[in-house]
């Protein structure tokens, strides 16, 4: 499976998501792309994280930029998440990595002392034309939803 790399083209990929849908990368070609890998729904890194991109929704809109939630939970996970935090914008179910492993975010992460395997709070940014130009690893939530919003209106 080939991996995303800077300045290169993302692999094409379809996940389910909220909604009853399904998203293809492929299909938002002409729009920016911001995708946020996180490790679980209704969690408070991954709440405050959530909320960021849902009140500076308007503002990635506006930048032509689509926003999309990515974790391994379920769907029916992501719809009590999504509808609780009222976000407006989708939320897609990797639960056999697809897209985790072309972002290579399945990382060995300590929780609680135990060594476990997960996803890393990762952002990426891709282009209209779907190449990959930003991406943030080890994200700390504080002050990031600003400088991905500041990198897609420079696109």
């Amino acid at each position: 499976m080939t991996t995303a790399t800077t300045g290169k083209p993302v692999p094409d990929f379809e996940l389910p998501a909220t909604g009853d849908k399904k998203v293809r990368l492929s299909a938002l070609k002409g729009h920016n792309v911001v995708l946020y890998f996180y490790p679980k729904d209704n969690t408070p890194g991954c709440t405050l994280e959530g909320q960021g991109f849902r009140d500076n929704h308007a503002r990635f809109r506006r930048a032509n930029t689509v926003v999309l939630g990515i974790s391994r939970d379920t769907i029916k996970s992501h719809e009590n998440f999504k509808g609780r935090q009222e976000f407006p914008f989708d939320l897609l179910s990797d639960a056999d990595e697809t897209a985790c492993r072309i972002f290579d975010v399945i990382k060995p992460k300590n929780m609680y002392g135990k060594q476990v395997i997960g996803i890393e709070r990762s952002t990426f940014l891709i282009d209209g034309k779907g190449v990959l130009r930003n991406e943030w690893r080890k994200v700390k939530v504080a002050g990031h939803v600003d400088e991905v919003l500041a990198a897609a209106k420079g696109l």
